[in-house]
């Protein structure tokens, strides 16, 4: 037995009444009745509820102790009243009547209190963080994150993968984001960079004959912090393959995703099998390669219809002689709802920078009811009606602008249409995998050529088929595995032929001296026999936010930074000292 505790907090039952223990933890809450005094003391594991008499000459110093004192209590295991049962934790058949305490760790006054699910400012939280990690439910979803990454690694070992860990300083690789920058001070004016994810080193490792690899993968980019992505640093699930195709991939993630997710998580999956979507497809008909599947609401194209004579709403023709384009939503039986509900998605959709949501409504005789609906014939309503599958009774919306601007619109559309129909099943995780991605797109800006997704990856089709004079047609072995909206990893079958290599580059604008320059290593190693390969790295935070419901990864993030990737808690990015600077060969020039 330890000085300092017998049993944790969630370990004593009736059997242990009669028996002295000794506990070590928090105090979470104190109760004063008067002549007793009741504490639940906290650890890891959980809570008991201790009780002092006034009798005891410790009373007085315990009733003015502060919350979140770290204390170890000598007692003796007590049932408590029928009446007294706390069937909320697992110690609540029992309670132990304290004998004596000793303080091990005094507390302060507390900036946020531990026991409170009051919500505080994300500077309060992050600057004490270790507090804030000491409430219960963070407390939990930190829990679930340690068993969810031992239960990954557990079943990756039983399908026969190895686990190897990768360097972390190594060279700059555009791999789509900024990196971060490490000075050598051995190489002076040169630059390590922390890895966006060890993309080149896993190839790499089956370049070396290793059949089967994974990693539970520190990831840095110096990128803007969202809801589900944390400025900074994530971690993923890096995996890849020897002499796979891309189903052998989508193979194992399934498998894997499927026994985690029903491990650790009540809510039913939509579907077994995930669903394969192509990238146009998706865009077509969810606005979005991060479809939430378990909206039943679908885009629909009806561009055409507006070319009709007998169509005579002259805003939309106009935009699509221009070369806009029309999508809309079908809304079933929403022929009751109020004026007041079309007109808040017309007005929120303006909200959000688009020109409006048109809209009415089919009814009987094949007519249309609303602002628009006088300008369509019957014929026309017809074949929208055939087009869309919608019914009597059902509404439109409709959005005409230029294919990225309605992709965008339609699918916030869709999103928020569904949300306010109450369409979406919550105790749902609905999976899908987007594919057959384009290799290459052009920068809006720029109007360059550039890699669309993963520069490695192996395009589609015949080699000696590709037409390379058109980058734009060329589709790559490339994928998303998608959950609830939520991407959660990117992947790809990877181009593992140097000369392609070259080639798919060149289209980019890099020289074949300038590939040999930034992945030397790689194009190096691919050229002594490299195996077909693929895989794909899940990200590591997101599947645990999903598990435990949240909507911001910091939830489930031990030590995340804020929105400026600042960590509050130690004071990072801080300013080094000259000598620093000094040894790395580095002077500052800071812009006023």
């Amino acid at each position: 037995m330890s000085k300092y505790r017998s049993h944790n907090c969630n370990a004593l039952r009736k059997k242990n009444v009669g028996n002295d223990v000794l506990l070590s933890g928090w105090i979470n809450k104190k109760r004063d009745h008067g002549n007793i005094l009741f504490i639940d003391l906290r650890d890891n594991y959980g809570i008991t509820q201790c009780i002092i008499d006034k009798k005891n000459p410790q009373f007085n110093e315990l009733e003015k102790i502060q919350l979140e004192t770290v204390i170890k209590i000598d007692g003796n295991v007590v049932n408590r009243s029928v009446e007294t049962i706390n069937n909320e934790i697992d110690t609540g058949e029992i309670e132990v009547s304290i004998k004596s305490y000793e303080v091990l760790g005094n507390c302060k006054e507390l900036p946020l209190p531990v026991f409170s699910d009051q919500e505080y400012s994300e500077e309060i939280r992050l600057k004490y963080r270790f507090l804030d990690l000491r409430r219960k439910k963070i407390h939990d979803n930190i829990l679930l994150r340690s068993k969810v990454i031992s239960f990954i690694r557990n079943e990756m070992s039983k399908m026969g993968f190895l686990e190897f860990q990768t360097p972390i300083l190594t060279s700059s690789s555009p791999e789509g984001a900024r990196d971060f920058l490490v000075p050598s001070r051995l190489n002076p004016g040169k630059f390590y960079a922390l890895p966006q994810a060890p993309q080149q080193f896993k190839q790499l490792i089956m370049v070396s004959g290793f059949d089967k690899y994974f990693q539970i993968a520190p990831c840095f980019r110096d990128e803007d912090a969202r809801a589900d992505r944390s400025p900074g640093e994530f971690y993923q699930l890096d995996l890849e393959m020897s002499f796979v195709e891309q189903q052998d991939v989508f193979n194992v993630v399934e498998n894997l995703l499927l026994s985690t997710f029903k491990k650790f998580s009540d809510k039913k999956i939509k579907k077994d099998k995930f669903p394969k979507i192509s990238y146009s497809e998706a865009l077509l008909k969810y606005g979005s390669d991060k479809p939430d599947l378990r909206n039943p609401l679908i885009i629909n194209d009806v561009t055409e219809i507006f070319l009709r004579d007998d169509v005579s709403f002259d805003i939309f023709k106009k935009l699509v002689k221009s070369g806009s384009k029309v999508r809309c939503i079908v809304t079933k039986n929403t022929k009751d709802k109020p004026r007041k509900f079309f007109d808040n998605i017309d007005k929120w959709a303006k909200d959000q920078g688009a020109s409006g949501l048109a809209y009415f409504t089919f009814e009987q005789g094949v007519s249309a009811k609303g602002p628009i609906g006088k300008f369509f014939s019957k014929e026309a309503l017809e074949e929208i009606m055939k087009k869309t599958e919608a019914k009597i009774g059902d509404s439109i919306f409709l959005a005409c602008e230029k294919k990225d601007r309605v992709e965008k619109i339609t699918s916030l559309a869709r999103d928020r249409i569904a949300q306010d129909l109450k369409l979406i099943d919550e105790n749902t995780f609905a999976f899908c995998w987007i594919v057959d991605y384009p290799m290459y797109e052009k920068d809006e800006i720029s109007k360059k050529i550039k890699f669309s997704h993963n520069p490695f990856s192996m395009p589609q089709g015949d080699l000696d088929q590709i037409n390379f004079e058109k980058p734009l047609d060329i589709l790559a072995y490339q994928y998303d595995i998608v959950c609830n909206g939520i991407e959660l990893s990117s992947g790809a079958i990877r181009n593992h032929i140097p000369e392609l290599m070259y080639k798919l580059f060149s289209i980019v604008g890099y020289k074949k001296e300038e590939v040999n320059e930034k992945f030397s290593g790689m194009i190096n190693a691919l050229s002594y026999g490299a195996p077909p390969h693929g895989g794909i790295a899940p990200g590591i935070d997101r599947i645990v936010m999903l598990l435990a419901n949240e909507k911001n990864i910091r939830e489930v993030t031990m030590f995340p930074m804020n929105q400026n990737a600042q960590d509050l808690m130690m004071n990072a990015p801080s300013e080094v000292s000259d000598n620093q600077l000094k040894e790395l060969s580095i002077s500052l020039k800071l812009k006023k």
